[in-house]
């Protein structure tokens, strides 16, 4: 496990907001930070483990790893940072290819980032990079990678001491704080993934949503989206309002390709009753894909998973290249 000081430039961008007032959404945001304390996503540098399968072994990928850069903010402005605890937890999605028998099944204690690994970023608040490599996620649930297949994933979780006792994780965070401005979710999911070329599936597709409305459309039904490269070979991403009847705003929706299924990780929308954290997720379901084929695919998600506006319901888009 490394853990590395760095200085990084960043850039400021718009806030997407919701369709609450922005005055709502400011006071919001105000009495969290006086409140408590947030662990912000600067960047994700690398997050998947991908494999490759030949004569019954497999092996993972160089570059598989969670990388990513992290900031601390506290009403202090980074003043009550002590320390930063991390763990991580495997998940087999794929109980019937590979042994995961011998998985540590509870969640382990990685390490603690102490505050000297912290250095201050441009705006004057702390900042760290993490970094550690797949073989070191597998080692620490006792798994070797014959294990692994498409659908397993690690949960890697952070937990932020402060100087006065207090401490913040996933599990005391409101989703204010977890998705939106602050993007500090404290935790992260790091999927197992096969190969996957980055000149598939990527430039313009034809947007089309197949199964019933959930109070009209959920992105923009019939219009034409670029399809882009996300964070890792295997991600992809596109731009397109939630729910344009009654929001215009762009948001990204990501999804991966994952041995042969499309899986669309929890992420939020900026169009809902609440504050949108959480809101689509991955289906029980998901489309298949062929590695061969990238002139059409589907996406199948789970639509409001929090039951923020409604239940949740399973929402398909096709996608035909253009």
């Amino acid at each position: 496990m490394k853990f590395r000081n760095f200085t990084i430039i960043a850039l400021l961008g718009g806030i997407l907001f919701s369709c609450d007032s922005d005055e709502k959404i400011t006071e919001t945001v105000s009495e969290n930070v006086e409140s408590g304390a947030v662990l912000r996503t600067i960047e994700i540098r690398e997050n998947s483990i991908p494999i490759a399968i030949e004569n019954g072994q497999t092996t993972i990928g160089e570059n598989s790893r969670l990388s990513i850069v992290l900031e601390e903010q506290d009403i202090e402005e980074g003043a009550l940072l002590e320390s930063v605890d991390v763990y991580t937890s495997f998940t087999d999605g794929s109980p019937e290819v590979g042994d995961s028998s011998s998985a540590v099944l509870e969640e382990v204690f990685l390490g603690t980032i102490p505050l000297e690994l912290f250095t201050d970023g441009p705006f004057g608040l702390p900042r760290t990079e993490f970094s550690i490599d797949g073989g070191e996620l597998l080692s620490a649930v006792n798994l070797t990678p014959n294990a692994l297949f498409g659908g397993d994933f690690f949960t890697t979780r952070f937990a932020l001491n402060l100087t006065d006792g207090r401490t913040f994780s996933a599990d005391n965070a409101g989703g204010i704080i977890t998705g939106g401005f602050f993007n500090s979710p404290f935790q992260y999911t790091t999927p197992v993934v096969c190969d996957l070329e980055t000149t598939s599936f990527v430039g313009n597709y034809l947007l089309e949503e197949i199964t019933p409305y959930v109070d009209g459309p959920t992105f923009a039904d019939g219009t034409v989206v670029e399809v882009l490269v996300g964070d890792t070979d295997t991600e992809r991403l596109f731009f397109t309002p939630n729910y344009p009847d009654y929001c215009s705003t762009l948001n990204d929706f990501n999804f991966l390709f994952v041995c042969g299924e499309i899986v669309v990780p929890i992420q939020e929308s900026n169009c809902a009753c609440g504050n949108g954290a959480d809101y689509f997720g991955p289906a029980e379901n998901p489309a298949n894909y062929d590695v061969n084929d990238d002139s059409e695919f589907f996406i199948t998600f789970l639509n409001d998973v929090q039951s923020d506006c409604a239940s949740p319901e399973v929402t398909t888009y096709k996608l035909t290249k253009q």
